[in-house]
C-alpha cells in the first residue's frame, strides 16, 4: 500500500490548466496574473490542499511571507470577524498570519507589539485596534524599527493606511429607518466610550435625530455583551413612552430582547429594535433582527491588499478607505402601535 504523497507545484498547475511558472507567480503575489487565472490556481490549491514551502520561498525572496495582527479582543464578533477576513485574504496571497494581543490601547503597547512581531520576522502589521488611546495616534507606524502598518478602526487616520466602515452612516441608517416608520424618537444603547465604533455610532444616531427635529434621549452604555445590553435595556425601558431602540451591536440587542420578554413587552408590537453588525445568528433571533451589516471579509481583503502593497512595492501610503454599511431589514422593527 503506497504512502501519502504531498501535492506539488506541478500537480496544482496540471489541475488548474496553467504552467508551473503561473502557479509560482500566483503564490508569490505577482501582479501580472489575470484575476480569473489567479482564482483558478487558488481553487486548485484548495482542492489539493497544497501548501507552499514557505521556508524556501522566504529564503529566495528575503521575506518571511508572514503578516502580524495586533488586536485587543478576539472574543468580540467585530474583531474576530475582521481577523477571519484578514486570514482568508492573507492565505489567498500566500501569507501566514501571526496574532499578538495588546493588553491596553496605549501606543507604547502598540509599538512594543509591532516590534515583537518584527522579531518574529513578520513582513508587516495590521493594527486591529478599535480602542481610543490617550496617546497621540500620529506616533504609531513611525520609526525605522517598525514594520509597514495598516490599521482597521473608525478613528482619525494616522501616518499609515486605514480601512474602516462608515460607522456614523450606519447609525444614521438605523435611526432614520426607525423614524421613517413613524417613531417620534429613538433611544440608543451604545457601546463603550473608549471604542471608536461606539463613539461614532452615538454621533450618527444623534445627528439623525437632530436633523429630523426629534428629541434626543439620554444615551445608555453597555460593553458590547448581551448581559450589558440586558442591563441597559432595563434602564431604558423604565422610561415611559419608549417605542424604538437602536442598539450598538447585535449581542446587546439579544440582551435587550431578553429584557423585553421579562417585562412582558413584544417586539416589534411594543418596542422596535435595530442592531449593528449583522451577526450570522441575527436572522434567527425571535423576531429576526433588523440590523446594520459590515462586510468584514472586504475589510480583511482591503487591509491585506494595502499592506502587501507597502511590503512588496516598498512604498508608503496614508490612504483612508471607507466602506459603506448596509441596512438589513427583518422583523424586529415596525410602525409604533401607540
Amino acid at each position: 500500500m503506497g504512502g501519502y504523497r504531498a501535492p506539488t507545484l506541478t500537480d496544482v498547475a496540471r489541475l488548474a490548466g496553467v504552467s508551473t511558472m503561473t502557479v509560482s507567480r500566483v503564490i508569490n503575489g505577482h501582479a501580472k496574473v489575470a484575476e480569473h487565472t489567479r482564482a483558478r490556481v487558488h481553487a486548485a490549491m484548495d482542492s489539493l490542499d497544497y501548501r507552499p514551502n514557505m521556508l524556501a520561498r522566504g529564503l529566495a525572496s528575503g521575506r518571511s511571507y508572514s503578516i502580524g495582527v495586533l488586536t485587543v479582543d478576539t472574543t468580540l464578533y467585530g474583531p474576530s470577524a475582521a481577523l477571519r477576513g484578514i486570514e482568508k485574504a492573507a492565505s489567498g496571497r500566500g501569507y501566514s498570519v501571526t496574532i499578538t494581543h495588546l493588553t491596553d490601547p496605549d501606543q507604547t503597547a502598540v509599538a512594543q507589539g509591532a516590534s515583537l512581531l518584527r522579531s518574529r520576522s513578520s513582513d508587516g502589521v495590521i493594527l486591529l485596534q478599535p480602542l481610543i488611546s490617550e496617546v497621540e495616534s500620529s506616533t504609531v507606524g513611525e520609526g525605522d524599527d517598525l514594520p509597514p502598518v495598516v490599521a482597521i478602526h473608525a478613528g482619525n487616520p494616522g501616518p499609515y493606511p486605514v480601512v474602516t466602515v462608515d460607522q456614523r452612516q450606519g447609525a444614521r441608517l438605523a435611526t432614520e429607518y426607525l423614524l421613517g416608520l413613524g417613531h417620534k424618537t429613538v433611544w440608543h444603547i451604545a457601546g463603550p466610550t473608549l471604542w471608536y465604533e461606539g463613539v461614532e455610532r452615538v454621533v450618527g444616531w444623534r445627528d439623525a435625530l437632530v436633523t429630523a427635529g426629534a428629541e434626543v434621549p439620554q444615551v445608555v452604555h453597555g460593553d458590547w455583551s448581551a448581559a450589558s445590553g440586558y442591563a441597559a435595556a432595563r434602564e431604558v425601558l423604565a422610561h415611559d413612552g419608549v417605542t424604538a431602540i437602536f442598539v450598538g451591536n447585535d449581542a446587546m440587542a439579544l440582551g435587550t430582547l431578553h429584557a423585553m420578554h421579562e417585562l412582558g413587552l413584544r417586539c416589534p408590537e411594543d418596542v422596535s429594535l435595530v442592531g449593528f453588525d449583522d451577526y450570522p445568528e441575527a436572522e434567527y433571533f425571535s423576531p429576526g433582527l433588523t440590523t446594520i451589516r459590515q462586510d468584514f471579509d472586504e475589510i480583511g481583503r482591503l487591509s491585506v491588499s494595502l499592506l502587501l502593497d507597502l511590503i512588496e512595492k516598498n512604498t508608503s501610503s496614508t490612504q483612508h478607505l471607507v466602506l459603506e454599511p448596509q441596512l438589513v431589514v427583518r422583523a424586529s422593527a415596525a410602525p409604533p402601535s401607540r
